[in-house]
C-alpha cells in the first residue's frame, strides 16, 4: 500500500498565500513548534496542504531567513560545495544559514551557472570548456587495409626455355643464308661449312660446285678469345 496523501485536497486552498494565512502560521509555530507538517495546517486552523506549510515556512516565513543578494563570499562558497556535492542543493544549503535550498538551485541556474560559462568554465565538471574539447578518449578507428582481389584461375608453370634454343640456332641458321644468297653455298657440305679441309674425311663436296670458304676461314680455333 501507497503512503497515503497528507490532506484532502478537495478542500485545501491553492495559490498565493494570504497575510492572514502567513500570520496563523507563524503563531502557530512559535507558540507549538514545527511539529508534524501532516497534522499542522488543521491544528493551525488553515484549509492548505501540509506539504505546503512546510515549504512557506521554510522558504519564506522563518526568522532565520537571510534577506537580500548573495554576496561574493557566498558564490564562492556555493561554487566549490557545487564542485564536491553537485547538484545536492539541500547539503549546500546546510553550509550557507540563511539560504534556503530552492533559493540556491534558483541563483544557481540564473547567475552563477552563466558566470562560469563566461569565464570558459563548464558548471558541470568545474574545468576549462577548451581543456575539454582537447582531450578524446575515443581516438578515430583506422580502416584496415583492403587486400587486392586474388585471381584463383592463375596456373604457375615452369619457364619454357624456347627462346634460348632460338638464340641458340639464330647464328648457324644465318650463317647458311648468307651463304647461299652470296651464291657460295650451292654444294657446301657441312663439314667445308666448319673450315674442314676439302677432301679430308666425311667430305662431300664436288670439285665443279665446290665455291666454299678457304681453309681455315671459319676456323673458330684461330680467333682470339677476349
Amino acid at each position: 500500500m501507497g503512503r497515503s496523501p497528507c490532506c484532502e485536497k478537495a478542500h485545501t486552498n491553492k495559490g498565493a498565500w494570504t497575510k492572514e494565512e502567513d500570520d496563523r502560521l507563524v503563531a502557530y509555530i512559535r507558540a507549538h513548534g514545527e511539529g508534524c507538517w501532516r497534522s499542522l495546517p488543521k491544528a493551525a486552523g488553515l484549509l492548505r496542504c501540509g506539504k505546503s506549510c512546510r515549504l512557506r515556512w521554510i522558504n519564506y516565513l522563518r526568522p532565520d531567513l537571510k534577506r537580500g543578494n548573495f554576496t561574493a563570499d557566498e558564490d564562492d562558497l556555493i561554487v566549490s560545495l557545487h564542485s564536491l556535492l553537485g547538484n545536492k542543493w539541500s547539503l549546500i544549503a546546510a553550509r550557507l544559514p540563511g539560504r534556503t535550498d530552492n533559493e540556491i538551485k534558483n541563483y544557481w541556474n540564473t547567475h552563477i551557472r552563466r558566470k562560469l560559462l563566461a569565464r570558459g568554465i563548464d558548471p558541470v565538471t568545474h574545468r576549462p570548456v577548451a581543456a575539454d574539447a582537447t582531450v578524446s578518449f575515443h581516438p578515430p578507428q583506422l580502416k584496415p587495409p583492403r587486400c587486392p582481389d586474388l585471381n584463383l584461375d592463375l596456373c604457375i608453370s615452369p619457364p619454357c626455355r624456347q627462346d634460348e634454343d632460338q638464340e641458340l640456332i639464330k647464328p648457324v641458321v644465318v650463317v647458311k643464308r648468307e651463304l647461299l644468297q652470296s651464291g657460295h653455298g650451292a654444294g657446301l657440305c657441312f663439314g667445308c661449312s666448319l673450315g674442314l679441309q676439302k677432301g679430308a674425311a666425311g667430305c662431300s663436296c664436288s670439285d665443279s660446285h665446290f665455291l666454299g670458304p678457304r681453309v681455315g676461314m671459319l676456323d673458330f680455333r684461330g680467333l682470339e678469345m677476349k
